[in-house]
């Protein structure tokens, strides 16, 4: 009798089992999604690779499309929280920490970082996960104004090319973009050095907006 749960532990218990198996369910669906495209991919393949009935996916996600905006959020998710502690080692007397934590974000994964991209052009009307596209939405804003803020106070000590913040981080931007698609461009992606191209990319992108860099033409 003394082995017994309390209701209070059987609720947390099976509520652990519950988010364990969802992560399941997204581990096989991205798995799935890169491998074979999103639209070869269907709610019983993504049952089959995670072991569970396709019944079970519904108890969790009711479309295909909440497992891919819950993918994009989770992608999001994961930015933001590196982001964040980048800013806070730039706040703290590291100025590239913030670039480093954003390009290392980005590139760590190009595949899923592509795919995400992907998602957000098929999804952004899907009138059935408008909630969660939202969501998205206000993850980046919040980012976006936390990386004005952070930028402000650099160009203010003299550490950044005083330009409107928003230069700074669209070059960075517009750089991880880059260096994404390179790694499918079908001329490019077969040298062997990736990595350690990858790796010039982001020391470039953690100096670039550096003062005494910027000469206007």
């Amino acid at each position: 009798m003394g082995n017994q749960l309390s209701s209070s532990e059987r609720i947390r218990e099976k509520k652990k089992l519950f988010l364990q198996r969802e992560q399941r369910i997204i581990d096989a669906s991205l798995e799935l999604f890169l491998s074979e495209g999103i639209d070869r991919v269907t709610v019983a393949n993504i049952a089959q690779r995670a072991g569970i009935g396709k019944g079970t996916v519904y108890k969790h996600f009711l479309t295909k499309n909440e497992i891919l905006v819950r993918i994009m959020l989770d992608y999001e998710r994961s930015i933001t929280t590196n982001l964040a502690a980048g800013i806070a080692q730039t706040e703290q007397g590291d100025p590239g920490a913030a670039a480093k934590a954003y390009f290392n974000s980005r590139l760590a994964r190009p595949e899923l970082d592509r795919l995400v991209q992907h998602l957000e052009v098929r999804l952004d009307e899907a009138e059935d996960i408008r909630e969660q596209m939202q969501q998205l939405h206000e993850l980046r804003r919040s980012n976006e104004q936390a990386l004005e803020d952070m930028i402000q106070r650099q160009i203010d000590r003299g550490v950044l090319e005083d330009v409107p913040p928003r230069y700074h981080y669209l070059a960075a931007w517009a750089l991880a973009q880059g260096a994404v698609e390179l790694c499918f461009n079908k001329s490019w992606n077969y040298h062997p050095d990736s990595d350690g191209l990858v790796d010039f990319i982001t020391a470039i992108g953690v100096t670039m907006g550096n003062r005494g860099q910027y000469r206007k033409s």
